[in-house]
């Protein structure tokens, strides 16, 4: 009998979600536990298959479920590992994806969030049909996926598709949280746009922003002054789309991509930021990929989207294994 049915589990360092999807994406049922509420990772997956293991039984899908697809930070789809999750009590070295099959007896397979989402995006979202693409997620940090004549490019150690850290700024660029300098996270990310904030208040220049105090200023609050038509706000915009619209028009280059897929909380700005992310990606793009490569947004629900891009990915194992 065909499955019906895959699971999604975004494991956060706070939360972890998790959801029942079927194959049109339609999430039928969700639950989340706390992550950090463990103290080793036994006792976690105990709890997590214990709540999963109920929403199953309360939607009547028992024995109709594909395969179970996880995005975690750290994630390594190659060897179904999490590295350096010590902050989570859980040592440096999880086994997660050969854990998570033991208990649920299913096909499994981890990733990052980002590749996650990416996956999702290809089968249920705005790059359904699409074998060559690029998603960028702009939230507290800057990640992305690549894709390539349909696969997700995972390189020979699974560590591919850093892009938030390709540098754009070598010389006096900002400290990235990896430890190099001026990595694009830095400038183009919510919190990038935080620091951009912060420097423009330096100057004399009226702006509503002054009146937020420095440590509760975030990219929403640019966001609303902006629409609210801040002078300094709009401006803001203008210096991040530029960013990264150029460094966009270079990540062309790499796999010549039928769309840029943007999703993630400063995405949500709209044209705001998107005509300033067209004009950088067109004032330095190649001329031989000119007028090809479409910048959109992401159709993926984001409140429901860390949950669909892990259940793509368990759509994705549940086939190779079956094949």
């Amino acid at each position: 009998m065909e499955k019906k049915y895959s699971i999604g589990i975004d494991i956060g360092g706070t939360n972890t979600v998790f959801g029942i999807v079927d194959k049109d994406g339609k999430v039928i049922g969700k639950g989340s536990i706390k992550t950090k509420a463990y103290g080793n990772f036994t006792d976690y997956l105990d709890d997590l298959y214990k709540n999963i293991r109920k929403l199953i039984e309360e939607k009547g899908v028992d024995g109709e479920i594909a395969g179970i697809g996880i995005g975690a930070p750290g994630a390594n789809y190659h060897t179904g590992e999490i590295y350096n999750a010590a902050n989570l009590n859980w040592g440096e070295r999880v086994e997660l994806a050969k854990l998570v099959k033991e208990k649920f007896n299913l096909p499994v397979a981890v990733t990052n969030d980002a590749n996650a989402a990416t996956v999702g995006e290809m089968i249920y979202g705005a790059a359904k049909g699409m074998k060559d693409f690029i998603m960028i997620t702009l939230g507290t940090g800057v990640g992305s996926g690549i894709v390539s004549n349909g696969e997700l490019v995972y390189g020979h150690d699974g560590l591919a598709g850093e892009l938030g850290h390709i540098r754009i700024e070598r010389r006096n660029g900002r400290k990235c949280g990896c430890g190099r300098i001026g990595c694009l996270e830095t400038y183009c990310s919510s919190t990038g746009m935080v620091r951009t904030a912060l420097e423009f208040l330096k100057s004399d220049r009226p702006s509503s922003l002054r009146e937020i105090p420095e440590s509760d200023l975030n990219s929403k609050n640019v966001y609303d002054a902006a629409i609210a038509g801040d002078e300094m706000a709009n401006e803001i915009f203008e210096f991040t789309g530029n960013i990264l619209g150029d460094a966009l028009a270079d990540f062309t280059a790499y796999s010549s991509p039928e769309a840029i897929i943007l999703f993630g909380g400063l995405a949500k700005s709209g044209d705001l930021l998107l005509k300033h992310v067209k004009k950088g990606f067109d004032d330095n793009l190649l001329f031989i990929y000119k007028d090809k490569p479409e910048i959109i947004f992401s159709q993926l629900n984001e409140d429901d989207g860390a949950v669909l891009g892990a259940s793509a990915l368990g759509w994705v194992e549940a086939g190779k294994e079956k094949a």
